[in-house]
């Protein structure tokens, strides 16, 4: 183990430090999510016992923080690729997070910048029919099935939500790089992420609406946290 500033190296993978600071390590989302799938598990099944439910918690909330660690591998693996790694892969409450020092590397070509955006959603995709099929053939309130449905959710929300064009996940990238690679300067790419930020936003917040007033309550939070974000985004209230 290795210290770089007061981060502390611990591992490295494709060519990334694996870092943490603190007690950044320690797993609490893990432990959230475990406990919260284990209400999921027994919600509706009074046949399950509190072991039981605990049992289909921890798989079921090892599956959807798997898809999530799989997806920033992912990213950190399409950087050695491009022969670009990403400067850290930070562990902030025991999941993962990608860091770039300098977001607007020159060094970095706009298409390597998009490949490294790439990286977790393709993955995700990737994985995705095959949940589908796990799914399909799995067995209704069967453990198999639940964990089928938190692959499915989890690895569609991820090769999906991703790409939605806001800085800081996936989508703002891609679309950034891509307007400059058609000879926008990077000031000009973020403007026009702006304009369309506030676009996006407004139409995530009627989709987040519809969706709480069909019941669908959770979705309908989802959209209102991404629509929140992209309009924070396109107000210049949130930076990249």
């Amino acid at each position: 183990m290795r210290s770089t500033s007061e981060a502390k190296v611990v591992a490295e993978v494709f060519g990334t430090p694996i870092v943490v600071k603190g007690r950044t390590w320690f797993p609490y989302i893990e432990l959230g999510v475990w406990l919260g799938m284990a209400w999921v598990a027994g919600k509706g099944r009074p046949d399950r016992s509190m072991g039981e439910r605990l049992g289909v918690g921890a798989l079921t909330a090892a599956t959807l923080l798997g898809s999530e660690w799989g997806h920033n591998l992912a990213h950190a693996a399409a950087a050695a690729w491009v022969g670009k790694p990403m400067d850290a892969l930070k562990v902030t409450w025991g999941m993962p997070l990608v860091i770039y020092h300098n977001i607007n590397d020159q060094t970095v070509t706009p298409r390597q910048h998009i490949t490294r955006a790439l990286g977790g959603p393709l993955f995700n995709a990737a994985i995705l029919p095959f949940a589908l099929i796990l799914h399909r053939f799995s067995r209704p309130g069967s453990t198999t099935r639940d964990v089928a449905t938190a692959a499915v959710g989890m690895n569609l929300l991820l090769s999906t939500a991703s790409l939605l064009p806001i800085p800081g996940i996936d989508g703002g990238p891609i679309l950034k790089w891509s307007l400059v690679e058609k000879g926008c300067t990077v000031a000009e790419a973020d403007e026009t992420i702006k304009k369309v930020d506030r676009v996006v936003g407004a139409g995530l917040g009627v989709a987040a609406g519809a969706a709480i007033k069909s019941r669908r309550k959770f979705l309908g939070a989802i959209l209102a946290l991404f629509s929140i974000l992209a309009l924070a985004v396109g107000f210049g209230l949130v930076k990249e």
